[in-house]
């Protein structure tokens, strides 16, 4: 499904298959809309690339402004498999790095909080935003290639349904700009993708994430008609994302969801 999204200032994606949804905000951000300077050129939020401090917290600040919440939290990215659930306690003990709080090292978040945004920082790499409109939860999701190998979609589905009783059934699904069937390349693809990957080729070398994830979450429980596709690479559009893959020393975006205050159960 290619979704109708639309863009809005200061430069993020929303999805169709959200926005309809009382008390939630949430947004792709582009690279559009920010301070830094290249190689950074525009709204970076990544700390560990090389970019200035005051600009990614000026850029950070933007993000907040943006989407009018209270809390923005995330973590250090590891590639791995870690849902962390978002809660009082992990509030309370997360760290401080102004404009935002960082918990433990994970690739997901997930909370029933209101007014807390949870935010995965992408270029290339997919950001799956999980929705329970009936428990009233949220999921924020980094997948990567080894994301997907270690099935984090599928584990952070599991993951809501144990911490918030969340069925399956009713979760909404949409997933970010990422790296397009077009561009992503394992020339290694018997050693580092699964088997079970392996009838996703695109073409020979080339695979589609977006349709691996589509098959994870479904196997997940989730229905088809319930998971929305940005369908747009980051490699393809530079002027728009950042993509490591793309334009190497880069900056990071920003996808942010969040629960308005009253909104969670």
């Amino acid at each position: 499904m290619n979704p109708d999204t639309t863009c809005d200032k200061p430069g993020f994606i929303r999805f169709r298959n959200l926005s309809g949804i009382p008390g939630l905000v949430h947004g792709i951000f582009t690279r559009h809309g920010g301070v830094s300077l290249p190689p950074y050129t525009g709204l970076n939020v990544g700390w560990n690339n090389g970019d200035s401090p005051e600009h990614v917290r000026e850029n950070l600040n933007r993000v907040k402004q943006s989407l009018a919440i209270d809390t923005m939290i995330g973590c250090p990215q590891v590639h791995g498999d870690t849902v962390h659930i978002v809660d009082g306690k992990l509030l309370a003990g997360a760290a401080a790095r102004p404009p935002v709080l960082v918990t433990p090292p994970g690739d997901a978040l997930a909370t029933n909080l209101p007014d807390v945004g949870l935010l995965i920082k992408i270029a290339d790499c997919q950001a799956i935003f999980l929705v329970d409109p009936v428990r009233g939860a949220i999921a924020n999701i980094h997948s990567g290639w080894r994301g997907s190998v270690q099935d984090i979609a599928g584990k952070t589905v599991r993951a809501m349904r144990d911490h918030f009783g969340s069925r399956p059934e009713d979760l909404l699904a949409a997933v970010s700009p990422s790296l397009g069937p077009c561009h992503a390349e394992f020339r290694n693809y018997r050693d580092e993708l699964p088997p079970s990957f392996h009838p996703f080729q695109s073409r020979p070398l080339y695979f589609d994430f977006w349709a691996i994830t589509r098959s994870q979450l479904t196997d997940a429980g989730l229905k088809d008609e319930n998971i929305e596709t940005a369908g747009r690479c980051t490699v393809c559009e530079p002027q728009h994302f950042f993509s490591y893959r793309g334009q190497g020393n880069t900056g990071r975006m920003a996808a942010v969801i969040a629960l308005r205050n009253g909104s969670g159960k």
